[in-house]
């Protein structure tokens, strides 16, 4: 009987849930889906790193499948589109059956604008187009399902558009990554900065809308 190292235990316990490079390391391809999953599904897990979990593991794609690290591509696209798909859809029904009771009792400012966020793009885009769009924002992507069954939109058009959704921003992200790692040799040492980067990009949409909800208000107000 051997035991494990004092050190390698300490290093499976330490997991950071906000960065992708930690959970990958510790959960590899099942943690994709278990934390797609959590942040579509679940609005405890508006927090965690979608975006970046997703180009961190197309790029863990590339390369010689001996390299530490290394993941399946397709086993990383299936896991990826199981865990958004499945999360939006128990997202949707959460918010069908308890999802205005968790609204009202949350203290949660982030949570209180991602849904303000996503009310405002429903009305604006209309059911198909928001949907889909949501799914590229951070925060709103999680609090949009559950508000789009607590605002009655039929189920056949939630699942249709959300599956789109869903496999437009799992697939193309993994593969923007795949494809990043098999072109640029020993990408992986700029892993970091590329990661902070596509943290980066993913909030623009976000600080954009807000700005604009911000300006609308102020506008309304001086009317």
């Amino acid at each position: 009987m051997t035991l494990a190292h004092p050190a390698t235990t300490q290093v499976h316990l330490a997991v950071n849930l906000l960065d992708a490079q930690s959970l990958l390391a510790a959960f590899g391809t099942l943690g994709i889906a278990v934390v797609l999953f959590a942040e579509t599904g679940l609005l405890i897990g508006f927090f965690l790193p979608g975006d970046s979990l997703l180009f961190t593991a197309g790029l863990l794609c590339a390369g010689s499948a001996t390299k530490p690290g290394h993941l399946s591509l397709p086993w990383v696209l299936i896991a990826a589109a199981a865990g958004a798909l499945a999360g939006a859809q128990c997202g949707y029904l959460l918010g069908r059956t308890a999802g205005p009771a968790f609204l009202e009792r949350t203290q949660s400012r982030k949570l209180h604008e991602g849904a303000d966020r996503a009310a405002d793009i429903l009305h604006r885009y209309g059911h198909a187009k928001a949907i889909v769009l949501a799914r590229f924002l951070p925060i709103v992507r999680t609090v949009l399902n559950p508000l789009a069954g607590i605002l009655a939109v039929p189920a056949r058009t939630f699942a249709l558009w959300q599956i789109l959704g869903g496999l437009l921003w799992t697939v193309g992200l993994v593969l923007a990554g795949y494809g990043l790692g098999a072109s640029v040799p020993n990408v992986d040492h700029y892993l970091l900065p590329i990661i902070a980067l596509i943290v980066a990009v993913s909030l623009v949409p976000v600080g954009l809308e807000a700005l604009r909800s911000r300006r609308a208000r102020q506008a309304g107000g001086t009317a």
